[in-house]
């Protein structure tokens, strides 16, 4: 029981802390021995929904920031905000932003914990009793499915810890007091990626394709594959195959992959996104790409959400994201001049500020999914229009208020009274079929081109242009793999924009050095008359991204117990 009673104080009390009933908790916390607790099936049930906590709620993890404002397409207005280390370059091992090692080793832990004691959990009272024969079976299936849900959770939890650090330990049994740290290893960036890719192989046939709406939200066979896509995705990718960047490191196993050719990677990744949009494992799911690109943020059910962190009601959004002049407003994530520009004209013209035309209607028949991400000036929001000028309402002299000349709405319920407390639900959506599309899409040209159909039938094209008819964009023109790689590298700026990918796909892509060491531009606006507006593309603030940068530092605390090797030129 020693390694049981090193866990079970940070554990199971505090899962049981964080239920629905903070009083019947304590006193169960207060009232159950350690084996009373690890026997309980109602506890272990607690056990397992904990760890759905652990998912990631993208909507102001880095100092009340979005991920977007650590990247080119957003600014934080609040100046005293931490994600602003990640612009000017004074982030290190001893300070950084975003700290998610020991938040994700918690899950991994209590997945682990979960795992090695779930055969633990005591259901004899009801196999004894034939009146409650149905019960108990439901029950013990309900035991072995939450095994597998627990293992893709922690693959989950892995895949997070190694898009930011390469290889991590791979802590997948339970320690007791007398371990010694120095002897625990960082694994290989190679033997992190197997791992992560065979557990989602594994469980996926053990989880079911679609549950009953009082389940909704858990982990599903859909939610497995496709991390098992993205995860490939990032294995075919220039960083974890080409550290160059990183001449002299001597531990290049824990930042590049070995083993097999890129095409090979390349492959896989086009096959494991595939499996999810044509797989016939899948079917029974009905994942489909929504018919309203801006509602499909303000829900939890629609049928393109693959793996969703279901939160409540609630309003901090609107606060932090509405207009500054709205009642409440506190300033938040502001879109940049970069990511506005980015999105094509509605007949898929790239928009130029050189353009006389475009440039005095700037925000004019423009790809649809710029009015459901972006409000600029002059919007209509609450019955009166976005003022973005100096001066007005919502303009760059107000306090808090957005520096580059455009506020957020991706995520954004517009309609909330924040002064009589209305709130809405906001779920954080973590992976969705229109970046599954756009995996598939990427994978399949870097294999075969622009044109190949590969072993599903369907080219990289022909994904590339299922997500933008969606929205009625019209069909890409690419001749090349070169032009067809811009086309999908654009297509996923616009279609995944404030969904925390960005950040990531330039250092896989390794465009960093270009993407984040531009100035990130907004708009002057000046109001020449009533309803009547000038509009000028500015540099709001230059920022820095050093070669250092692709991954993250290993915690110099983890550092100063292990003596493990830092990450490059860190």
């Amino acid at each position: 029981m020693k390694k049981i009673n090193i866990l079970l104080s940070s554990s199971i009390a505090a899962l049981l802390l964080s239920s629905c009933n903070p009083i019947l908790d304590r006193e169960m916390m207060l009232t159950m021995t350690e084996k009373q607790a690890l026997e309980s099936y109602d506890v272990a049930q607690k056990r397992v929904n904990g760890l759905y906590t652990y998912l990631p709620n993208g909507f102001s993890p880095v100092g009340g920031a979005m991920m977007a404002a650590a990247s080119d397409e957003a600014e934080y207005s609040v100046a005293s905000s931490s994600v602003h280390m990640f612009n000017n370059g004074s982030w290190n091992p001893l300070n950084n932003p975003d700290n998610v090692w020991t938040y994700y080793y918690q899950g991994i832990r209590q997945a682990t914990l979960f795992l090695e004691t779930a055969d633990q959990i005591n259901m004899e009272r009801y196999k004894l009793d034939p009146q409650n024969q149905a019960d108990y079976e439901m029950r013990m299936a309900n035991i072995e499915r939450w095994k597998y849900e627990a293992r893709f959770l922690r693959a989950y939890f892995y895949s997070e810890l190694v898009k930011r650090y390469g290889g991590v330990p791979l802590a997948n049994e339970l320690m007791d007091m007398d371990t010694d740290y120095r002897n625990i290893p960082r694994n290989t960036l190679q033997e992190c990626i197997d791992f992560i890719v065979d557990e989602c192989g594994q469980v996926a046939p053990h989880l079911p394709a679609v549950y009953q709406a009082s389940d909704m939200g858990r982990v599903t066979r859909g939610a497995a594959l496709a991390l098992k896509s993205r995860v490939l995705l990032y294995a075919a990718s220039e960083l974890f195959n080409n550290p160059v960047w990183a001449q002299g490191y001597e531990r290049q196993d824990l930042i590049s992959l070995s083993g097999v050719d890129r095409q090979t990677r390349w492959e896989n990744a086009a096959k494991a996104a595939g499996e999810v949009l044509w797989g016939a494992d899948v079917a029974e799911a009905g994942y489909k790409l929504s018919g309203n690109y801006q509602s499909l943020f303000r829900s939890f059910s629609d049928n393109e959400i693959v793996l969703v962190r279901r939160n409540g009601y609630d309003n901090s959004f609107e606060k932090s994201n509405y207009p500054i002049g709205a009642d409440q407003a506190t300033g938040g994530t502001a879109p940049s001049g970069n990511l506005v520009d980015a999105y094509e004209t509605t007949g898929g013209r790239t928009f130029s500020w050189k353009d006389p035309s475009m440039a005095a209607r700037p925000y004019e028949n423009r790809d649809p999914r710029f009015a459901a991400t972006i409000m600029p000036n002059n919007r209509t929001f609450q019955g009166r229009p976005v003022e973005c000028w100096e001066g007005g309402a919502d303009g760059p002299d107000k306090n808090n208020a957005s520096r580059t000349g455009y506020y957020l709405l991706k995520y954004v319920d517009p309609e909330l009274k924040l002064l009589q407390g209305q709130s809405a639900i906001h779920s954080w959506i973590i992976i969705r079929l229109g970046e599954i599309y756009l995996n598939y899409a990427e994978a399949m040209n870097e294999a075969y081109g622009p044109d190949g159909k590969g072993i599903y039938g369907k080219s990289a094209r022909e994904a590339v242009n299922e997500v933008r008819g969606r929205v009625g964009m019209p069909e890409v023109l690419a001749d090349s793999k070169e032009e067809m790689r811009e086309k999908i590298r654009h297509e996923r700026r616009v279609e995944l924009a404030f969904e925390d990918h960005r950040f990531w796909d330039v250092r896989r892509w390794m465009t960093a050095p270009d993407d984040l060491n531009a100035p990130l531009k907004g708009v002057k606006v000046t109001r020449l008359s009533y309803n009547s507006f000038e509009y000028q593309s500015v540099e709001v603030e230059s920022r820095s991204f050093k070669r250092s940068m692709y991954f993250y530092p290993i915690p110099q605390n983890e550092l100063n117990i292990t003596g493990w090797p830092q990450n490059p030129l860190w």
